[in-house]
């Protein structure tokens, strides 16, 4: 399956640098005072929507996904309430709250960071539900633009399983290689979020900030 995956992969490589070369979008985030530059991507899935800006040395991943209160796609002009993925609020604290009438949709933001090559560890960030926002302006010109700051993400460590390690051998640091060149090539994260992918959370929390966050990404003009 993974062979024929690359075959596909190699075939579809020159649209894909096409793509890369082409790609306009710009990001632009201090994280924890360190500047983050990027040229963000639009990914669709299901009803939902994502933006996902990558670096590929270090590999980062600042992914932010927006969507209404019903978890469908929804990028208009107006504020958005940020949340935690794996925790929203609850209905009925929507309702409370009074969400639906004070904020266009909700978005959620994780931050991925590879501490040590190739993809030991990783230093993960995701945002909570802290009555934060982000601001969305899309005037319909093609030009969708996200600002953000003062995001508070909780952060965590992960280590690849020392088991994964001994018995992946060659073929798990050959995956990972593969997978590398492909993030590099696409500007697409590729398996490089250790959730679930053979890590484990060194239960050692910290805190992210992000800062003057501003993203820019062109869509179509009807979109």
């Amino acid at each position: 399956m993974k062979t024929k995956f690359y075959l596909l992969f190699l075939i579809l490589l020159p649209a894909m640098l096409m793509a890369q070369n082409n790609n306009e979008n710009t990001l632009t985030v201090k994280v924890n005072d360190t500047i983050m530059e990027a040229q963000p991507r639009k990914v669709g899935i299901g009803r939902a929507v994502y933006f996902t800006g990558n670096v590929s040395k270090p590999e980062t991943m600042l992914r932010i996904w927006i969507a209404d209160f019903d978890n469908g796609m929804r990028y208009e002009s107006g504020t958005y309430l940020v949340i935690n993925a794996d925790n929203p609020p609850s209905k009925k604290e929507i309702k409370e709250g009074n969400y639906v009438e004070k904020y266009k949709g909700i978005a959620a933001i994780r931050y991925v960071l590879e501490t040590k090559p190739p993809r030991m560890t990783y230093h993960v960030g995701d945002s909570q539900n802290n009555d934060e926002t982000l601001t969305v302006i899309n005037n319909g010109d093609g030009n969708l633009e996200i600002t953000f700051d003062n995001i508070v993400l909780t952060g965590t460590n992960w280590k690849e399983k020392n088991f994964n390690t001994a018995v992946g051998g060659l073929g798990r640091l050959q995956d990972k290689m593969e997978s590398k060149v492909i993030s590099k090539t696409t500007g697409f994260d590729w398996d490089i979020d250790p959730e679930g992918n053979g890590y484990r959370n060194l239960k050692e929390d910290d805190e992210i900030k992000l800062t003057e966050g501003k993203m820019i990404v062109k869509l179509k003009v009807s979109e």
